[in-house]
């Protein structure tokens, strides 16, 4: 059984399907000369049919009016049950059909159909989720801070801690508590609003 592989490192296989090949004239003949390139081609499901694209069967020497263009899209065979499925796999972003190999069965011509994600694609997805994260994470500290920081100001007047202050580059002490601010204006600034809250402005 002579088989023609294609290259997949770029490619995520998920899963895989056999498939006949509707061939014309003496394409079975360069088929089992090997004369047979899959580099390129890939498959697509086309009016509830799958079709194989720009597969190259280089045409038989001795074939003569009986030769068909090379690279001509030509017809998968498959179950109705498995076209359904490889239909919802296509519906789905960043999938696409690959074949995998050409060989000869039984005296017939079968492709291998893999349904696959590329790599890169897959890498891309995963580092804009991380940027993403990093995002919201760098949004929630900040809130975070300020929050825990007022609550301990707050607590501090509760217990009736002194207003007097230093604020040097971000850093504020006072009475019973302190904080760190992002500089000494915000941390100006924050004492001057709890004063006014407190009816001490």
């Amino acid at each position: 059984m002579r088989k023609t592989k294609k290259r997949i490192n770029d490619y995520f296989i998920e899963e895989t399907y056999e498939a006949g090949l509707v061939l014309q004239g003496t394409e079975i003949k360069s088929i089992r000369n090997g004369r047979v390139n899959l580099k390129d081609s890939f498959a697509k499901v086309e009016k509830g049919e799958v079709f194989l694209h720009n597969m190259h069967i280089s045409p038989y020497e001795q074939g003569n009016r009986y030769n068909h263009d090379p690279l001509r899209t030509r017809k998968l065979l498959l179950h109705r049950r498995e076209i359904n499925k490889l239909i919802g796999y296509t519906k789905e972003q960043g999938y696409t059909l690959v074949p995998l190999k050409l060989y000869i069965k039984n005296g017939f011509a079968k492709v291998e159909l893999g349904v696959a994600k590329g790599k890169e694609k897959i890498r891309q997805t995963g580092r804009h989720e991380a940027e993403r994260s990093a995002a919201r994470n760098r949004a929630g500290v900040p809130r975070a801070a300020k929050a825990v920081e007022r609550q301990a100001a707050e607590r501090a007047f509760a217990e009736g801690g002194s207003l007097k202050h230093r604020a040097f580059g971000g850093h504020c002490r006072f009475g019973n508590g302190e904080g760190m601010f992002g500089s000494s204006r915000q941390a100006g600034s924050f004492l001057a609003s709890l004063c006014t809250e407190n009816g001490m402005g």
